[in-house]
Formats: C-alpha cells, sequence, structure tokens
C-alpha cells in the first residue's frame, strides 16, 4: 500500500509536466509578442552607446499608453525607402524630434536646436578624441504631426532622418517615420554582461520646450 501511494503523485506529475511546458512556452509568446522583446545591433549606428552585437531589452507595451518622447531610445519598422528590404527590417535610433518639432542644424556652438533650445548631446560617437559633428550638413526642419525625427548616436555612420533627408530632396515624411510603426522602448542592455546599463533619457533634453 505505501508503494501505490508514492506512485500516485510521481505518476501526475509526469502527466502533469506536457501540460506545465505548454503553458510556460505561451507564457513567453505572448511576453515576447506584446511586452518585452530582445533585440541584437548589428550595426555601429548607435555608438558608443550601443556596439554591434550588444544585446538590448524592448518595451513593447509602453506606446500603446503614450507616445515616443524626445531623447528614448527606440527600435521601429525601418520603411522600404530605408531598408530596401521588403519584408520589412528592425532598426533602432534615437528620438530627436516629434511632431511640431522645429529642428536645426546648428547653433554657433555646432549644436542641435529644438524648438529654439540648443541641445548638448553628450551621447554622440566620438574616438581618439574626435567627436562627430552632430549633422554632417545645415538642415531646418518642422517634424510632421504623428511622425518622429530619428538620429543615430554615431551620426558619421548612421542611416538616419538626416540621410534620407538628403536622399529625398529633403522630403520631410520620408525622413522622418510614423509613430505607429514604433516596436517599443530600448530601455536597458543585458548582454555582455560587462556593458550592462539602463537606457535612460539624457537630462539635456528636459529643457526643450513644447512646439
Amino acid at each position: 500500500m505505501i508503494d501505490e501511494q508514492t506512485d500516485k503523485p510521481r505518476s501526475s506529475f509526469w502527466k502533469e509536466l506536457p501540460i506545465l511546458l505548454g503553458v510556460a512556452i505561451l507564457v513567453a509568446v505572448l511576453v515576447r509578442a506584446f511586452v518585452l522583446q530582445t533585440f541584437f545591433i548589428p550595426s555601429p549606428s548607435m555608438e558608443n552607446t550601443l556596439k554591434i552585437d550588444d544585446r538590448v531589452l524592448v518595451n513593447k507595451l509602453v506606446y500603446d499608453f503614450r507616445s515616443p518622447h524626445r531623447g528614448e531610445v527606440v527600435v521601429f519598422k525601418a520603411p522600404i525607402e530605408w531598408s530596401g528590404n521588403p519584408d520589412g527590417e528592425d532598426f533602432i535610433k534615437r528620438v530627436i524630434g516629434v511632431g511640431g518639432d522645429h529642428v536645426v542644424c546648428c547653433d554657433p556652438e555646432d549644436r542641435l536646436t529644438i524648438n529654439g533650445k540648443s541641445l548638448d548631446e553628450p551621447y554622440i560617437f566620438s574616438a581618439d578624441g574626435v567627436r562627430d559633428k552632430p549633422a554632417d550638413q545645415e538642415f531646418d526642419i518642422t517634424v510632421p504631426k504623428g511622425r518622429l525625427w530619428v538620429m543615430g548616436d554615431h551620426r558619421s555612420a548612421s542611416g538616419d532622418s538626416l540621410e534620407h533627408w538628403q536622399q529625398s530632396g529633403q522630403n520631410i515624411t520620408e525622413a522622418t517615420i510614423p509613430e505607429d510603426e514604433v516596436v517599443g522602448r530600448a530601455f536597458t542592455v543585458f548582454w555582455p554582461v560587462n556593458r550592462a546599463t539602463w537606457l535612460t533619457v539624457p537630462d539635456e533634453f528636459d529643457g526643450i520646450p513644447k512646439p
């Protein structure tokens, strides 16, 4: 009788195990689809904030409740004109201007201005004491409503809004991305472990006035 009683729980466990695994897989799929997703960095366009092969965690839920903010690092579905891939491709850039913002390059100290306020950008790529310029040419744009002006932190190696503004003959629609194509906000680097960090919005964006 003792052996029969101990066998019953073991038998029950093995019968329930496939159900438990199925539930775990379903939860993981739902989380990936609607809440969190990992992305790896394939290019140098966001150096030194993000380096090639870094892994970031993306919050896919946040923009269901609000629009992207200036300074946030976002993953988005790139337009075909940007990626050349008809199947779609995910890009990662920093939001510089949101709908209605007037973005200009540059002030006398070689800084971008947003709605008349100069923006210091400590995250812009530098190497061996040489720092990228905020932009490789002057521009003066107003971001259309519901769209975003995005730029890579490695300005000299980024296919971003400025590059596509130039290539499109200064077409602001082709140079910006629609908010509804944003997949989510990258909020932390989690791999490699020695580079783990939060991707917070730099304080310099706090003083930017509304359009």
